[in-house]
């Protein structure tokens, strides 16, 4: 256990212990209204703004972030225009997206292996600015929940209702769109663009087995969350695994086990 001594992994335990709340904890919100595929959308976007990043020598993490809101607004927009269609937003934008970085990994050919960190995470590699970036997302996105919480309840399971009780219903969409592609975009070098979808969806999905109101869904979520992230890095760091992969099958194992064992877990609360 001398690894939990060493400056990087203690850097890495907290940017994961952030992240393992603000992930879920939006997730659980993309989940219920059934956008759990906007995740992979804003991060391939993000991608192609962190490949930018690297291109033109400024902070890739920012350039991301810019990209994935600007995606997210994207998303909204096409989502009105689309409205019997509205998963037509999400294939657009991520095509898009892909397309996007794809040209700019071209363009840029010498910066191919650092952006593999990012594909697949490179939790290690946090520095300061890393942690700074993924504190001021995790209380920008508490602050929002804590304060909007009755609100996005409403939005979240019945959206028209919302909009006939006076709830400005736009704002709050793009409202947690843009939360989305802020922890979408702290998270990509903690478990990677390629996985980081996992991490909004699964523990949602494992909520949604044992919790059976919505305050149990979002404590349950986020310790679920916690659980896999802390364990993962752990077992990563013991046994010399990628921490993104551990992390991501980790919660799968979890998903599973509750599954499983979900007509006891019914019958026994």
């Amino acid at each position: 256990m001398e690894i939990l001594g060493s400056e990087f992994f203690q850097r890495a335990l907290i940017g994961g212990v952030l992240i393992g709340i603000t992930a879920p904890l939006i997730g659980i919100f993309l989940v219920l209204r059934r956008l759990s595929m906007i995740g992979d959308t804003l991060s391939h976007v993000s991608i192609a703004g962190v490949a930018l990043g690297f291109l033109v020598g400024v902070y890739p993490v920012a350039v991301g972030l810019l990209f994935a809101i600007a995606a997210s607004f994207a998303i909204e927009k096409l989502r009105k225009a689309y409205k019997t269609y509205a998963e037509l937003s999400i294939a657009i934008i991520m095509s898009g997206g892909v397309a996007l970085a794809s040209i700019l990994f071209t363009l840029g050919k010498g910066f191919n292996v650092n952006v593999n960190g990012y594909l697949f995470g490179s939790i290690y590699t946090l520095g300061n600015i890393d942690l700074v970036t993924i504190a001021i997302v995790t209380v920008v996105v508490l602050v929002a929940m804590r304060t909007q919480v009755k609100e996005l309840f409403l939005l979240t399971f019945d959206e028209d209702a919302a909009a006939v009780s006076g709830l400005p219903v736009r704002f709050y969409n793009v409202m947690i769109s843009v939360l989305t592609a802020l922890v979408i975009s702290a998270s990509i070098k903690i478990v990677g663009a390629l996985l980081v979808s996992a991490l909004l969806t699964i523990p949602a999905a494992c909520s949604l087995i044992i919790a059976r109101s919505f305050r149990q869904t979002i404590f349950a979520v986020v310790i679920i969350g916690e659980l896999a992230v802390v364990f993962g890095l752990l077992i990563a760091g013991v046994w010399n695994l990628a921490p993104g992969g551990t992390i991501v099958l980790l919660l799968i194992a979890i998903l599973l086990v509750l599954i499983l064992f979900k007509p006891g877990l019914r019958t026994g609360s």
